[in-house]
């Protein structure tokens, strides 16, 4: 099938990009031509009206929550969710029931994001069997049937001589261990940010040091393993420094934050204990926020992702001690990063493509996608002067756990494509 995009304004900062509006010829998948005035004998013609069109955009840090928990998310609800955002792309963690620790978790995934996917879904392997955090996981078979990326996530690993373990066993199948960075001796059974939150609500305390010892710790270890190491949604200033530290260093480190991190803060919990914003790691300071939004601009951030959490309503309407950690963000993530920092011009919209399509691929070894002719036609097109209210009514996800519901937002995507072909056109998500 031929499609033609006509009349789209490109930004992608891995290649030059034609000036001004061009058309995007696109045949078997890939992209064939790109240029001005493109003829198109036979085929569907799509006009962009002078909106964006992106590398598509990827997540590195979604729980889809397939198998076992098909009551908050699944892989066909997900999906849509994340295509409704704009993803082209998601990695999917392995905390489900069974956990994704060996091949058959990798093939079941895999299998039925063919069947029911919207996008495309990168599988995560755990580095540890159900998630103990004491016993490798069948980390080769996980490789050899297409996991690209190990991660404990919602845990951290506790001995240092098992994640050294884990590193050393991941090094020469070429997979990036993702960690989630938790002290639980110091975490304990913290709820919010220890400090000013937790007086004042009265709940136990999350001291950032629980998660700073920890990223220290494996940075130690990817200097002794030489394995890249990946810091998931990195919370405090502090933790920042040290992966600055290493990338100065030379060390293969990354790190990623989420929305939720960059926008919101501890002082947003109030007295109504609002248990959408309920989330591990916790809601920090006002000073590590603005730090996780210098990092962005900096480029030691590499990666924007949701940690897409999501939950029934009873579960979260309960008190807040008792609720689950996550709130969901795949809808919401493009329009609060294009509302609060590209549109009053503290970030480009080359440096958002490098952190929501180019390094996320990266980080997980997939094929690189640019707007270039050869490359998979994987597409976000973005309208930037789109405006918009978050409702639950308006998400495909099952679950309605978001901490930005009603804000208003300015721009969003209106249409993707993968391999050449809708997945969303016009802001509905194509059945």
């Amino acid at each position: 099938m031929a499609l033609m995009l006509r009349n789209a304004r490109l930004v992608d900062p891995q290649v030059k990009t034609a000036a001004g509006l061009v058309d995007i010829l696109i045949r078997d998948g890939r992209i064939v031509e790109i240029g001005k005035d493109l003829d198109l004998p036979k085929g569907i013609e799509r006009d962009l009206e002078g909106k964006y069109v992106v590398p598509g955009l990827v997540d590195i840090h979604v729980h889809l929550r397939d198998p076992g928990f098909e009551q908050k998310e699944d892989i066909a609800s997900g999906t849509r969710a994340a295509a409704h955002g704009g993803f082209t792309a998601v990695c999917a963690m392995p905390n489900t029931d069974p956990v994704i620790d060996d091949a058959v978790g990798v093939e079941y995934v895999k299998a039925r994001a063919a069947e029911v996917g919207k996008c495309r879904v990168i599988v995560s392997g755990a580095c540890t069997k159900d998630l103990q955090g004491e016993v490798l996981a069948d980390i080769g078979d996980m490789a050899a049937h297409g996991a690209s990326a190990l991660t404990d996530d919602g845990r951290g690993i506790q001995s240092a001589g098992m994640m050294r373990r884990v590193m050393e066993y991941a090094l020469p199948f070429d997979m990036p261990v993702m960690v989630h960075a938790q002290d639980d001796s110091l975490v304990g059974k913290g709820q919010v940010n220890e400090g000013v939150a937790s007086t004042r609500l009265g709940l136990l305390g999350w001291p950032a040091e629980g998660e700073e010892l920890e990223i220290a710790r494996d940075i130690a270890l990817c200097r002794l393993t030489g394995c890249p190491l990946h810091i998931q949604h990195i919370t405090t200033a502090r933790g920042l420094d040290l992966v600055r530290v290493a990338k100065a260093e030379g060390l293969p480190v990354t790190c990623e934050v989420t929305p939720h991190h960059l926008f919101l803060t501890e002082d947003d919990i109030t007295d109504a204990y609002q248990t959408t914003l309920k989330v591990n790691p916790p809601l920090r300071t006002r000073a590590d926020a603005d730090a996780l939004v210098a990092g962005v601009i900096d480029g030691t951030v590499d990666a924007i992702v949701t940690d897409h959490a999501p939950h029934t309503d009873h579960e979260k309407d309960r008190e807040f001690e008792l609720a689950p950690f996550g709130m969901i963000g795949l809808e919401t993530s493009l329009g609060l990063m294009l509302t609060h920092l590209v549109g009053p011009g503290l970030l480009t919209m080359e440096r958002l493509v490098e952190l929501m399509a180019v390094n996320p691929r990266a980080i997980v070894g997939q094929e690189r996608v640019a707007l270039e002719p050869g490359s998979v036609a994987d597409l976000t097109v973005i309208d930037p002067e789109a405006e918009w209210t978050v409702l639950r009514e308006d998400f495909y996800s099952k679950a309605g756990n978001s901490g930005f519901l009603n804000a208003s937002l300015k721009g969003r995507a209106t249409d993707v494509y993968v391999g050449g072909y809708a997945t969303m056109e016009n802001g509905e998500v194509i059945e």
